[in-house]
């Protein structure tokens, strides 16, 4: 697999969607969770989304209850959360698994491209570490991913940019979005 649009996916509705049909678009592709405490990026998610999509940029998501469980629900349970809460439009994709033997392969795909590089310096990411290395533990050699909402960056060819964890400032994420658009 050279690029994402080597990848086939399932939507929320469990239809297979090839992700050469973006083919063209700057993406940006997350797990998220609706019960996160960083669940609130889904309103500057959206934003960006919004002011950006006619330029060519989508957003796809991937909601992911292998963190702290704290994706419960079902794929139109976690849609309806996300429309109601935040006014997301951007497409939403089947609950997933992003680490261990049943990770989703674009995920594998992505974290390989782009490994984990930490959450950065301070006392609240330093706490994150530790409880996302609790929580992997079980995945071993395939905890592709550390927590949810960590987004990929995805140019026009289909190449994997940029890595931002959760932790990374969303203005930051807009302005590595905007650059490469």
């Amino acid at each position: 697999m050279n690029t994402v649009y080597d990848f086939t996916v399932k939507d929320r509705k469990k239809n297979e969607v090839s992700l050469a049909d973006y083919s063209g678009k700057v993406l940006l592709i997350v797990n998220t969770a609706t019960g996160c405490g960083f669940t609130p990026h889904y309103e500057p998610l959206e934003e960006m989304y919004h002011d950006l999509k006619d330029k060519g940029f989508e957003i796809l998501d991937f909601p992911c209850n292998q963190f702290a469980n704290q994706a419960p629900g079902d794929e139109e349970e976690i849609h309806s959360f996300c429309t109601m809460k935040f006014g997301t439009e951007f497409p939403q994709f089947a609950k997933i698994d992003v680490n261990g033997e049943t990770a989703e392969p674009l995920f594998a795909f992505l974290a390989t491209e782009k490994p984990f590089a930490g959450f950065g310096k301070g006392l609240k990411n330093a706490a994150l570490n530790r409880f996302a290395d609790m929580n992997n533990k079980k995945f071993g050699d395939k905890a592709y991913i550390k927590w949810n909402f960590t987004k990929f960056l995805i140019d026009r060819e289909g190449k994997v940019v940029a890595r931002f964890e959760p932790t990374e400032d969303m203005g930051a994420v807009r302005r590595a979005v905007e650059e490469i658009l």
